[in-house]
């Protein structure tokens, strides 16, 4: 009886390590997906850039594009009305954004960047909005750049984030007509809030380029490209951690459940060399989105390129998108 009682309770015991040194590495998978200043300290992240910059498309007329955007947005940028502005979130975070502001407009342009983005990414895409006539507002999303967070929120809790500075935009302005334009992860973002049943009408439209369908199905193919680890079961088990830690579900962060509830018009942009995010994604976001929408292919582009490698085509398509939903007339 005694030994029965001993291997039951070495069991146990090795039951409970286990359990326990499993939650470690679950949570410490979660870190260094999740948390830009915990990422930054690991060997592996240095690597996981280099290989998110290698599978860019390295051609010479998307970095002369991109190179010449950037320095047109600062020379305008610099000279424009501008502010930085602080919302103070549910769960007690303080988000950045920075404002430039027009004279008399109620044409407005929330830009979202991507994962592990920062505001000043958007800054071109600003200063073509700026140029159009818009209001301009661009945050830093959840735990990135200089917004306070815990984690990244992948688009769910950005969701809620991005409600308060439509509410900062309609406070300034009730009139306003509102663009809400996002690459990669902020285009994700953008849709899910199209799924939301109290939407303000004054969001007149959606500029997705190059969104994916869903956090978890991303969140398992990172784990699966990055860390070289099988996606089954780690990915669920990330999922208890999130709910645990962060208090948001992965399975809830679905851009693909979202638009098909949307009545928001919608313009999907993808490259179609994006290695990072499949244009796939985008063809079936299109195909189940039930609002007013239509598509934009660059063949050429790289994931978040398409501006770069064809701005002509891109901004062209985009301004006659907003002339026939989202201006005054409509």
């Amino acid at each position: 009886m005694k030994k029965k009682r001993k291997k039951f309770a070495f069991l146990l015991g090795t039951a409970v390590f286990l359990i326990v040194l499993y939650s470690i590495f679950i949570n410490f998978l979660v870190s260094a997906a999740l948390v830009p200043s915990f990422m930054r300290k690991l060997e592996a992240f240095e690597r996981i850039t280099q290989e998110s910059y290698a599978a860019l498309v390295q051609t010479s007329d998307i970095q002369g594009n991109q190179g010449s955007a950037a320095a047109a947005a600062e020379a305008l940028l610099g000279t424009a009305r501008r502010q930085r502005l602080t919302v103070r979130t549910r769960d007690g975070y303080t988000l950045v954004a920075a404002e430039f502001s027009q004279e008399e407009s109620h044409d407005w342009a929330l830009l979202l960047h991507g994962y592990t983005g920062w505001k000043e990414a958007m800054y071109p895409f600003a200063a073509w909005y700026y140029e159009q006539g818009y209001q301009v507002l661009a945050p830093d999303l959840r735990c990135q750049g200089e917004s306070e967070g815990d984690f990244i929120g992948m688009g769910w809790t950005d969701c809620t984030d991005c409600m308060l500075w439509i509410d900062y935009i309609l406070a300034q302005d009730p009139a306003a007509r509102i663009v809400i334009h996002g690459q990669s992860m902020g285009a994700a973002t953008a849709l899910m809030m199209t799924g939301e049943e109290e939407l303000p009408v004054n969001i007149r439209a959606v500029i997705a380029d190059c969104a994916y369908t869903d956090a978890y199905t991303m969140f398992g193919e990172k784990i699966q490209e990055w860390f070289h680890l099988p996606a089954v079961f780690l990915v669920d088990s990330a999922r208890v951690a999130l709910l645990l830690r962060g208090g948001y579900d992965l399975r809830k962060a679905s851009a693909l459940e979202a638009v098909k509830k949307s009545d928001t018009p919608t313009l999907f942009i993808h490259g179609t060399e994006d290695r990072m995010i499949a244009p796939d994604m985008t063809e079936a976001l299109y195909t189940a989105a039930g609002c007013p929408k239509k598509k934009l292919l660059i063949k050429g582009a790289g994931h978040a390129q398409a501006q770069d490698k064809a701005p002509g085509i891109y901004y062209g398509a985009i301004r006659r998108f907003l002339e026939t939903y989202a201006q005054e007339s409509s």
